[in-house]
């Protein structure tokens, strides 16, 4: 099919997956619960550190998280003292366990309070086209504490070749405007302009096959190529997209 034809068809993928019932089975069902700023967007950042494998075990995992916190995200991290920690033992999903989790909630607390928050971190170091760069030093700050080594895995880092799929999952659930209720847009001075497509597996191969992407490696460079792509067909809003492909890869084994 010819660009137009192509922008046609995605554009109908989109509005196909971009539809409240989307949530039921994805991982952004869990920030969904929450009303208050703060728990949404602390509740969605821990999901989304978490969102690599099987979907309903993310679900679970995430689930699990919250109720460990008391299902105040927000709260918990404010103001937990070190053997409040204790509750978070026995936590693992995957290769995340509760030694991660318990660093990042104090890395999450040092952001709230001498970096403004994370809208705050992200809106300060995002370039005008780009969210890449706010992503690189967000991983700085939140590793400003003394922490495991080993907890440093599992935030990704653009500026050394990562797609970072789930960070930039995260960033589009809290920027992007979206009047089908399944985004939040919750961070109003950030523009899904400068957001990038959630690159894995399952976009990444779709993507091939329409002739979006061609390099073959799931990083930083082929996100690189993936925007410019999706930025032809829209540049106000190319993550949008995301729902095509995520939506013809998971759902239709396109």
């Amino acid at each position: 099919m010819d660009s137009i034809e192509l922008k046609e068809f995605l554009d109908e993928k989109v509005l196909e997956y971009n539809q409240p019932k989307f949530i039921e089975s994805d991982p952004i069902q869990i920030p969904h619960r929450y009303n208050l700023k703060e728990d949404i967007e602390i509740s969605a950042f821990l999901t989304s550190t978490i969102a690599w494998g099987n979907r309903k075990m993310i679900i679970k995992n995430a689930n699990k998280m919250m109720e460990f916190m008391g299902n105040s995200p927000y709260d918990f991290v404010m103001n937990h003292d070190e053997h409040h920690l204790d509750s978070l033992d026995g936590f693992v999903h995957r290769t995340f366990n509760s030694i991660d989790l318990k660093y990042f909630i104090k890395a999450l607390k040092h952001i709230y309070i001498n970096h403004n928050g994370l809208e705050s971190l992200i809106n300060h170091y995002a370039s005008n086209d780009s969210l890449q760069p706010a992503i690189h030093e967000l991983k700085k700050v939140f590793f400003e504490l003394p922490h495991p080594l080993r907890t440093t895995k599992h935030m990704s880092d653009p500026m050394k070749g990562s797609s970072s799929k789930r960070l930039n999952m995260w960033l589009r659930w809290m920027i992007r405007n979206d009047t089908a209720g399944v985004d939040f847009g919750i961070w109003k001075n950030l523009s899904p302009s400068q957001l990038s497509c959630p690159l894995d597996v399952h976009s990444g191969n779709v993507a091939r096959k329409l002739g979006l992407l061609t390099r073959k490696q799931n990083d930083s460079k082929a996100l690189a190529e993936l925007d410019a792509s999706l930025r032809a067909m829209d540049r106000n809003a190319p993550v949008k997209y995301d729902f095509a492909l995520f939506g013809l890869g998971i759902f239709e084994n396109f």
